[in-house]
């Protein structure tokens, strides 16, 4: 992400190559301050460092080894974020693959609607469990939070091979493996500001460019393979890069060392307060509301949450669709790749153009991403081609980097970077409902109508009013700065009133100067 009060932080503008805004967004603002509280961080409101993660209170003198077991490091959190990702972008060959498993029988009405809901639920999960993570991660460290995430995903993965009901699969893959990828997930990205300070832009890059090297490949790999061995073996494949996961998330060792002043100060306060005091602490420490105070983040919210009900529809539905209209079966996969490519093509891009853009005018970018992805959601049905849908893809991929890329910018803009990491986190938890919600309610649509026209149709609707929420956001803002500005105007001619008037009392500098 870029903002362009901090170089540093600045670098970290590719992300992992995940569909949609993922937890990357709050646990990208964690390294930078997990770097730059190395240097002798105060404590916070109560002086409770996250001492189990090693994030606050180090020492002054410490640097970061910027390199050596650090690039293992790294190695580890591209397959964690590429395998993640992967494997939730290329949902839409399992989507197939999950109908065709219940082909045998009378056929369902409802299939489309099931079936589609249990990848939306699988990628609503790791949004929804974003500020837990966040949580989980700062009281017992991001090696353990990462290893328990991975195996829970692991469980979800290979339990889902031993069923064929949907309903099963709904908690095995959704809720299993969608909340074991947030905790595995996010720990990845944190760890890496232990390691690197001047090359974590260069950190961040590499992980970035693996990811979205499983995003372009595994939909190949998982058609040639679902193809040859069928799906349940499929979700015991897929199983076995959880459990690498699970073994390099063993090497997420944090080097941050901390303060033992710190620690006995964060005693000393807890132990002179009572368990009610304590209570209310934590509460207000982790579950922060102030950000909805600010009138600008909670129009900046609304509209993102809006825009997301129909921002995975495609990623699901894409592929059954080309299946049904141009009898497409042996390309398909070129699709998702396509998505994949482009939109880790749109976050290098969108990070240079925003470092160029002042203030919160940046969020313009956001809103030409959302219309763009609105408008070429409402041109699939469209398409008399197959070409004709890859061109599609292409544009919708650019508008996915665009958008993830300058949301945490943006949030630092409306919220200031002490807030921006709470704020990143309630944006990504309020994305859940409509993100799950999207693809099931296209899938719903189809059975009733018997094609995806009115549901691709539909779907670009969301973002498009998301966009135009999102466009009085700068407006709003300059407005309030405007206020602020003739209020403290107004304050510098009282105090001027004062001093004109000799009401000043005897003794103080002014006076003395007059005399």
């Amino acid at each position: 992400m870029r903002d362009p009060r901090n170089p540093a932080l600045s670098e970290i503008s590719s992300g992992a190559c995940s569909p949609c805004p993922s937890p990357a967004e709050m646990a990208l603002h964690k390294q930078e301050q997990a770097v730059s509280e190395a240097k002798g961080p105060k404590a916070e409101e109560d002086g409770e460092a996250a001492e189990a993660g090693g994030l606050q209170g180090a020492g002054p003198g410490f640097q970061p080894p910027e390199g050596g077991f650090g690039w293992i490091v790294v190695f580890a959190a591209t397959w964690c974020n590429g395998s993640i990702f992967g494997i939730q972008n290329s949902f839409g060959i399992l989507y197939v693959m999950l109908q065709s498993d219940l082909g045998g029988g009378e056929k369902d009405p409802t299939l489309e609607f099931k079936t589609a809901l249990v990848g939306a639920l699988a990628m609503g999960m790791i949004f929804f469990c974003s500020p837990i993570v966040s949580i989980f991660t700062d009281r017992i460290g991001c090696r353990t939070t990462a290893a328990s995430g991975a195996a829970i995903a692991f469980i979800g993965l290979l339990s889902s091979s031993f069923t064929k009901s949907l309903e099963v699969r709904y908690f095995t893959y959704g809720i299993l493996f969608g909340c074991g990828s947030s905790f595995a997930f996010q720990p990845s990205l944190v760890i890496l500001g232990h390691y690197f300070k001047h090359r974590l832009g260069l950190a961040n890059g590499i992980v970035a460019g693996g990811s979205c090297l499983f995003s372009m490949s595994l939909p190949f790999f998982l058609k040639t393979i679902g193809s040859t061995i069928g799906l349940a073996h499929t979700f015991q494949v897929l199983s076995a890069f959880m459990f690498i996961q699970i073994l390099l998330s063993l090497t997420f060792r944090p080097i941050l060392p901390p303060s033992c002043d710190s620690h006995h100060n964060r005693q000393d306060k807890l132990a002179s307060r009572n368990m009610k005091q304590q209570c209310g602490s934590q509460m207000r420490k982790y579950f922060n509301m102030r950000v909805f105070r600010r009138q600008t983040y909670r129009i900046w919210a609304f509209g993102i949450a809006t825009a997301v009900l129909g921002y995975f529809v495609p990623y699901v539905h894409l592929i059954k669709y080309v299946e049904e209209e141009f009898k497409e079966k042996e390309k398909e996969w070129i699709l998702l790749v396509c998505l994949g490519a482009t939109s880790g093509l749109g976050r290098l891009v969108s990070g240079r153009i925003g470092d160029c853009i002042p203030g919160l005018k940046k969020i313009f970018l956001q809103v030409a991403s959302f219309m763009l992805l609105g408008l070429m959601c409402m041109m699939i049905p469209q398409c008399q081609a197959f070409e004709g849908v890859i061109v599609v893809c292409l544009f919708l991929g650019l508008c996915d980097g665009f958008f993830i890329t300058i949301m945490a910018p943006i949030a630092f803009e409306l919220v200031g970077p002490m807030q921006a990491s709470q704020a990143i986190g309630y944006l990504l938890g309020l994305m859940a409902i409509p993100m799950t919600a999207g693809p099931p309610i296209a899938g719903y649509l189809h059975d009733y109508f018997g094609n995806y026209y009115l549901a691709f149709y539909l779907a670009g609707v969301p973002p498009i009013i998301g966009g135009l929420v999102l466009s009085v956001v700068p407006l709003i803002h300059q407005r309030m700065l405007k206020k602020q500005q003739m209020d403290s105007g107004k304050d510098k001619m009282l105090v001027s009133e004062i001093v004109m008037n000799g009401e000043l009392l005897p003794g103080c500098p002014a006076t003395e100067a007059h005399v």
